[in-house]
Parts: C-alpha cells; sequence; structure tokens
C-alpha cells in the first residue's frame, strides 16, 4: 500500500502530470467558451491535422534545447526549402522525390553553416541562426523572384492532407508519431542521446570524459535545419502553393511547445514525451483562439507573452532545482567523478 501511495506521489508531483492537467484545464475553458466545439472530433481532428508543421519544429528545438543551443533559423530555412521544392516541381518538372531530396540537402547545408559559426567562428548560437535566417530569406526571394508559386504534386498533396480508416486518421499525424517515437528512442535509449544530455547539462565534464561536443552540434543543428525543411515543404504541399512568407511566422512555435512541455532553456533537462504534450498544449492553444473569435491580429502578441511565460517558468523551475540539495549534491557528486 506504501508503494502504491509513494508511485501515486511521483506521479503527481512529475512535470508530465503537471502538463496533462494544464491541458485538461485549456480544453475545459475553450470547451465552454466554445459552446461543445472544441472536443467535437472533426476539431480535434484538425487539431492534429495541423500538428506536424510545428511538431517538426519542436522536436529540432527540442534536442537543440537540451544539448544547450537553439536555432532562430528553422522557420525561414522551412520557407525557403518550400519554395525550392516548388519552384523545382513547376518550373523544371523535377520528380516529388528527387526534388525532396535536394530541398532537404540544401537545408543541412545551412545547418552546416549554424554549427561552423558557433563551434568556430564562436559566433552565440542566436546570432549565428539570426543571420542565417537573412540569408535563408534571400535565396528563398531570388528562387520566387518575390512571387507566390503553386504546387499541386498529388503525392505530396495526399501526403500533407489525406487521410486513412474512413476518412478519419490523417496520415500527417502519423508521420509526427513516428518521428517523435524515433527521436525520443534515441534520445531516451542510446549513447547519443545521454552524450546530449550531458553535453546541455555541464560542458566541461562532457569534454573531460571524451566526449566530442562539436560532432554533436553539428548533428544537432544539421538535423534542426532538415526537420525545418520538411516543415516547409509539408505546409506548401498542404496549401498547394508556395510564398515567401511560408512558415517564416512560425519561427518560435517549436521552442513555445518544446519550453511547454518542460525542455529547460539552460539545457540538460526534458524530454520528446514532455515536448509532445507542450505540442498539444500550444496546438490546443491556437485553435481555442481561433475558436473563441480572437482578432487574428492579437495572436502573435498572444504567441509572444506565450513564450514569455513558458520561459519565465522555466527559470523559476531551474532555480528550484538549482537550489535543492539533492541537485547540489548531485552536481558535486558529478563534478567530482569527471
Amino acid at each position: 500500500m506504501a508503494d502504491i501511495l509513494g508511485g501515486m506521489i511521483k506521479i503527481v508531483k512529475s512535470k508530465m502530470f503537471a502538463l496533462i492537467v494544464l491541458l485538461a484545464i485549456l480544453s475545459t475553458i475553450v470547451q465552454i467558451g466554445s459552446n461543445g466545439i472544441f472536443l467535437h472530433p472533426i476539431n480535434i481532428r484538425t487539431i492534429l491535422d495541423m500538428m506536424i508543421i510545428t511538431g517538426m519544429m519542436t522536436i529540432g528545438a527540442t534536442l537543440l534545447l537540451i544539448a544547450g543551443a537553439l536555432d532562430l533559423s528553422v522557420g525561414t530555412v522551412g520557407t525557403m526549402a518550400g519554395m525550392m521544392f516548388a519552384v523545382l516541381l513547376r518550373y523544371h518538372h523535377f520528380h516529388w522525390a528527387v526534388a525532396l531530396i535536394l530541398c532537404l540537402a540544401l537545408a543541412a547545408v545551412f545547418g552546416l553553416i549554424n554549427a561552423t559559426l558557433v563551434n568556430f567562428a564562436k559566433f552565440p548560437a542566436f546570432i549565428a541562426t539570426l543571420g542565417m535566417a537573412s540569408v535563408a530569406e534571400g535565396v528563398s526571394f531570388l528562387f520566387s523572384g518575390g512571387a507566390n508559386v503553386s504546387l499541386s504534386d498529388p503525392f505530396m498533396r495526399n501526403l500533407a492532407t489525406g487521410r486513412f480508416m474512413n476518412n478519419t486518421i490523417p496520415f500527417s499525424i502519423i508521420i509526427l508519431l513516428v518521428f517523435f517515437i524515433v527521436y525520443g528512442i534515441i534520445l531516451s535509449k542510446t549513447k547519443f542521446g545521454r552524450q546530449i544530455y550531458l553535453v546541455g547539462s555541464n560542458p566541461t565534464a562532457s569534454r573531460l570524459v571524451g566526449i566530442n561536443s562539436r560532432r554533436i552540434s553539428y548533428i544537432l543543428f544539421i538535423n534542426s535545419s532538415v526537420l525545418g525543411a520538411f516543415a516547409g515543404i509539408m505546409f506548401n504541399s498542404r496549401v498547394a502553393a508556395a510564398t515567401t512568407l511560408g512558415i517564416t511566422d512560425r519561427q518560435f512555435f517549436g521552442l513555445i511547445a518544446a519550453i511547454l512541455g518542460g525542455v529547460s532553456f539552460g539545457g540538460g533537462t526534458g524530454g520528446l514525451g514532455g515536448a509532445f504534450v507542450g505540442l498539444l498544449i500550444f496546438s490546443a492553444f491556437a485553435n481555442g483562439m481561433f475558436l473563441l473569435r480572437v482578432d487574428s491580429f492579437w495572436n502573435q502578441a498572444i504567441f509572444g507573452m506565450l513564450l514569455l511565460v513558458s520561459l519565465a517558468f522555466d527559470y523559476m523551475r531551474s532555480r528550484a532545482t538549482y537550489r535543492s540539495p539533492r541537485a547540489k549534491r548531485k552536481s558535486k557528486k558529478t563534478t567530482t567523478t569527471a
């Protein structure tokens, strides 16, 4: 009985439980405010259907944040890749698979440059990636000439908007779940995943035990750019057009979802399970604003405030962890062992 009670107390005190409670409260408020529309199966499907765009950026942001870095170019790189994809298909008649590979490769180059600026030029990550965001925006305009490009490839359109099981479950949510599961296993069950946590929580100790932090940084920056590119291509396939704005205005959405899910801005803590729940909270919040008819001009300001609130909670959580006696003993033990 004592073991069961202790287990229940542990669950209640966990971050995941707090996130689920927050999601339940948010859902209840919007359900009442929308006269029962929010939890209708069609609206739930809409929420799930739109998660893949932000979800891909959330995965990339989560891994980088855990490693103590961030990427502010992911949305612009995704827009650039989506524009290149549309141009290759419409004007040069590439097969979708060849165009997809080329666009992801271009995004990988941008991730490689980001990592080089951070690791060798010693630029702070936010400065390096913000600069590369401007470069990606310029390249996007070069591809398109500043004009929108229509996109009507049947396979990509079906992948982005199609459903199965009597037209109920979107293909996109299955793709996103597979990505979260695969990356979750890598992060929590592999040596590489453990190295990411160590690099983020204690860079000095990671170097002393022989972990190549530069290699990890390169992999994660390239991964972030490639996932952003995939998100941009999926977004354009969904709306059947590529624009110079694309997913640029969603630049911080992955960061918001990851931090909401308990991933620390200081690095070393969090996981993709919490990030997925954070993504659900963020998507439910965005959908709720639409159902409650919040003026669209307020959206960006509200999302900015949500990011600030998430960062404030992350700061308070980090301070509480740092001050706890157990954390101090653990930090001292890690330093001594290293």
